[in-house]
């Protein structure tokens, strides 16, 4: 690469393409004419290499182990903020100050209900379904009684959708517990914090009166902080995919959802938690045991929680969890025998050269979800507070991806391998 431009040979042609400067991190090679100009397209499966976007809202060096927020270190907020302050500093670009703070707490507060026709929603899916699935559906559901502010071109409609998304968010998950719990609906109070209003939901019956734990309310705050944004992951990468339709936010919100649910994007820390438990009831099951089947390729075997698509070194979001995991357990009393097949299981990795030499070091799943079960929420709940989490930031990249005027609608190339022609044949005449 010289004076600006990157250079592609094509047979016996030189193309040359424009570079695009990033302020930190990867710089980019501008491929968007090769396609127009010579004929073809690159090949990149998972789109590992490709940058579909400029984005200013989160910085991942996976390098370093470093994540930073609108150029905020994580480490800082997860101290210092509350959740609803680190989805202003997404959506709004920077942290608020004191009366902004509060004004925009109590705005999401006026939001919190629910429209009471939503209960017959609720009642409509059977006891087993899945958190997650209600979660995702009721996300496109509340869009219909919004439909006002549907219109992805008009930034009032953008940011009132904004504000009941992330006000209603946990009223939608906590009730999608109870509808499995068989337990009553509980309103929201908005005399309490999000967090603590949305462990009232979650954990309040309506026989008896509930006190919150600040302990595990400051938890449950680091934890959605921690996830709030991680840069062009799977999920966020389909908000953008859908938005780029101009589709509503609450729709392309419900598709990110649906992305975060696979079990190697948000459901991994319930993957882990399972698999500890699995160690747990099988004596024959160590740490060793487990790092052997783990290398070996010709066994099924996975061990979930370690590695990262994008970390090569310690995931900064592991690092604040593995500390927080030891003392939210002491605090709460609960000596959980899978944090210590976790520690063992994380120290005999560390130790072996295999893992040393790919980098495979534990990511934020590792832990997170041996603390949601510390606090007292089922398996089936990890993803959906993985998704309450990372709202603000896809909403933060649906939004700055409708304003940036280089938006087109997403459509990926393909390599074509199949049949080239072939002739019609009648279902009579068919063998």
């Amino acid at each position: 690469m010289t004076d600006g431009k990157a250079n592609l040979r094509i047979g016996d042609d030189d193309y040359p393409l424009d570079i695009v400067p990033a302020e930190t991190g990867n710089t980019g090679i501008d491929i968007s004419k090769l396609r127009a100009d010579k004929g073809v397209v690159t090949f990149d499966p998972g789109f590992a290499n490709t940058a579909g976007t400029r984005s200013s809202i989160t910085h991942v060096d996976g390098e370093q182990g470093l994540l930073r927020h609108r150029g905020y270190r994580i480490e800082d907020v997860a101290e210092n903020c509350t959740f609803l302050e680190v989805a202003y500093l997404l959506l709004f670009d920077d942290l608020p100050n004191q009366k902004q703070l509060e004004e925009w707490t109590q705005t999401v507060k006026h939001h919190t209900l629910l429209s009471e026709e939503m209960k017959r929603f609720f009642d409509a899916f059977p006891r087993s379904a899945h958190p997650m699935a209600i979660l995702s559906s009721a996300t496109n559901a509340i869009s219909t009684f919004y439909e006002k502010y549907n219109d992805p071109r008009d930034p009032e409609a953008v940011s009132e959708s904004a504000r009941r998304l992330i006000a209603k968010m946990p009223t939608i998950a906590a009730w999608a517990y109870k509808k499995s719990a068989g337990q009553p609906y509980i309103y929201p109070r908005n005399d309490l914090s999000y967090v603590e209003n949305f462990l009232h939901m979650m954990f309040a019956l309506p026989v008896a009166e509930m006190k919150i734990d600040p302990v595990i309310a400051r938890a449950l705050n680091v934890l959605l902080i921690l996830h709030a944004d991680h840069g062009q992951n799977c999920s966020t990468a389909t908000v953008r995919f859908v938005g780029s339709s101009q589709a509503n936010l609450f729709a392309s919100v419900a598709a990110g959802m649906n992305a975060l649910w696979g079990p190697l994007h948000g459901g991994a820390n319930q993957a882990v938690v399972e698999m500890l438990q699995r160690f747990h009831d099988d004596p024959d099951m160590d740490a060793d045991r487990a790092i052997r089947r783990a290398k070996d390729r010709d066994d099924e075997f996975r061990l979930m929680g370690f590695g990262h698509r994008v970390y090569k070194n310690y995931d900064p979001r592991a690092r604040i969890l593995k500390k927080f995991a030891d003392d939210v357990l002491t605090t709460v009393g609960l000596d959980d025998p899978l944090l210590a097949i976790a520690n063992d299981l994380e120290k005999t990795a560390l130790d072996d050269p295999f893992f040393q030499e790919r980098k495979l070091y534990p990511n934020v799943d590792f832990y997170s979800g041996i603390i949601f079960r510390a606090l007292g929420f089922p398996a089936r709940m990890f993803t959906v507070l993985f998704a309450i989490g990372r709202l603000p930031g896809w909403i933060a990249n649906w939004k700055e991806m409708i304003e940036d005027p280089a938006t087109r609608i997403a459509r990926p190339r393909q390599i074509y391998v199949g049949e080239v022609e072939r002739q019609f044949v009648p279902i009579t005449e068919r063998p």
